[in-house]
């Protein structure tokens, strides 16, 4: 983890899973017995802002709910993979479609579906809250809870060390 401020520099595109990163981990379920997600304003704040400078987003997820594929279309995501059974086969559809090499991908992840996609990419994160063996192998744990602004914390750092967060382009662009 000690050259994170560094590597954050090279960071061309994001890609976040939803239950425990995206998502708390805990959830109440709904009468079908699915659990009802939850969504971190702050974390939807800065995938809007990522989108609108430019970086390419996208969201793999095991799971299905329309509401939660709405949520993040509505942000801008045009990436959405959800029912994803092999989240390898994703990522490499997303990095051919945008044009951008795993070494250049910040992932976030919180469990042992995210294992094998986080060692392939350059900038493998996790929430605080991940489980042990997706911790030993990140590059950053957030300060951060999955479903509480982790995913604010790596997007804000990593447009700050490009001087991206905020800058004069973005306030005049209307994207807040």
């Amino acid at each position: 983890m000690s050259f994170f401020k560094e590597e954050l520099t090279h960071v061309k595109a994001f890609i976040f899973d939803v239950d425990g990163v995206l998502s708390k981990d805990v959830s109440p379920l709904n009468e079908d017995g699915d659990p009802i997600r939850t969504a971190n304003v702050k974390d939807g704040f800065a995938i809007r802002t990522a989108i609108k400078a430019g970086y390419p987003i996208a969201i793999i997820t095991g799971g299905y709910i329309k509401r939660v594929r709405l949520r993040y279309e509505k942000l801008g995501v045009e990436y959405f993979y959800d029912k994803a059974s092999d989240k390898v086969a994703c990522m490499n559809d997303f990095l051919d479609k945008v044009n951008v090499a795993p070494e250049d991908v910040l992932f976030m992840g919180d469990d042992m579906v995210d294992y094998q996609v986080m060692q392939l990419v350059g900038l493998p994160t996790c929430p605080k809250d991940a489980v042990n063996d997706i911790k030993d192998i990140s590059k950053y744990i957030s300060h951060k809870n999955g479903g509480e602004g982790c995913v604010r914390d790596v997007i804000e750092q990593a447009l700050r060390a490009q001087q991206k967060w905020l800058s004069p382009e973005m306030l005049k662009s209307r994207a807040f």
